[in-house]
């Protein structure tokens, strides 16, 4: 990350990443510069809490509740307002995660083209349901509405990687891929 980084970009950063480190200090060395890159950018700091989510869940890998009071803390803002907020949206992890999120999209379009069959795959190779996390720590299948590449379903995301065009008999590899 180029330390001239443009303040308008500070908090459109992948926020999901295979290293996950749940204990990690928030926001220091180049996480504080990009918080305080990420204020600059609104008038009230109340504004910045979407952006500052993101910022949390890059260094922790999930929005823990240490973590919701910590970010009200610096925003002046009540724990309760700051898991309203992260709880309605579902990019936010409120537990852990797998060290690969996998995020199927079964919006009409994916699910036209079999994304139920894609999830399904993922389930059973990974040896978990919907939403929880395989024994070994790796991995968690969740199904999302949309990841915004309707022209090419299904699409799969694990965190910040976006497959396109997957097949059910494509899975198998995927996985592999990511080890």
């Amino acid at each position: 990350m180029s330390d001239a980084m443009h303040p308008a970009i500070a908090g459109a950063q992948p926020s999901q990443r295979a290293e996950k480190r749940p204990e990690a200090p928030l926001f220091e060395g180049a996480y504080q510069d990009r918080f305080e890159k990420i204020l600059t950018r609104y008038p009230d700091k109340r504004a910045a809490l979407l952006p500052v989510l993101h910022l949390a869940q890059e260094v922790r890998g999930w929005v823990s509740p240490q973590t919701i009071r910590r970010v009200g803390e610096l925003l002046d803002l009540t724990p309760a307002y700051v898991r309203s907020v992260a709880s309605f949206y579902t990019m936010f992890n409120l537990r852990p995660v797998g060290k690969y999120l996998i995020q199927v999209c079964v919006g009409i379009g994916c699910d036209l083209c079999r994304a139920e069959e894609v999830a399904e795959k993922f389930l059973e190779l990974t040896r978990t349901r919907i939403g929880e996390t395989s024994e070994d720590g790796k991995y968690t299948v969740i199904e999302v509405e949309c990841l915004g590449a309707c022209a090419f379903p299904t699409v799969v995301q694990v965190n910040d990687k976006v497959y396109e065009n997957v097949k059910a008999e494509e899975v198998e590899g995927l996985l592999k891929e990511l080890d």
